[in-house]
């Protein structure tokens, strides 16, 4: 296992229920049964707050970890654009075109090296998805 992975999966500051959401959503990975539960606070057309809790392997929690503290505080139109470009991160012949540099982190656990475990990666950019309804 990648130890960058277990590093970015130690940090845990939005693993916590926020119960005074404005959007939330519950998920589960059908394939190997992680389940993962995601709050926001969306005001402004920003996410100011996001809050997760999960049942997961550490790729999951991993990638959780990482959004939750990505796309903090980001106009929703950057938010759409990861969230629609999310399955790029795997394909080695394509490139996240817009904030390439922005997501530069992602690319740290969401590569080509990690596509057996490519559903627990994508998991919380799912539940996000089903969050704000889209």
């Amino acid at each position: 296992m990648d130890l960058e992975i277990l590093k970015i999966a130690s940090n845990t500051e939005n693993h916590r229920n926020i119960k005074n959401h404005t959007h939330q959503c519950k998920n589960k990975n059908p394939l190997c049964g992680d389940e993962m539960q995601i709050s926001l606070i969306i005001k402004d057309n920003k996410i100011t707050d996001f809050g997760y809790q999960c049942k997961s392997c550490v790729y999951c929690q991993a990638a959780v970890s990482l959004l939750s503290r990505k796309v903090t505080q980001l106009s929703m139109n950057k938010v759409l654009n990861l969230l629609s470009d999310s399955n790029l991160f795997f394909d080695k012949n394509k490139d996240i075109k817009k904030n390439t540099d922005e997501w530069k982190d992602f690319k740290k656990i969401m590569n080509i090296n990690n596509i057996a475990r490519k559903e627990c990666l994508l998991l919380p950019f799912k539940t996000l998805s089903k969050a704000l309804k889209l």
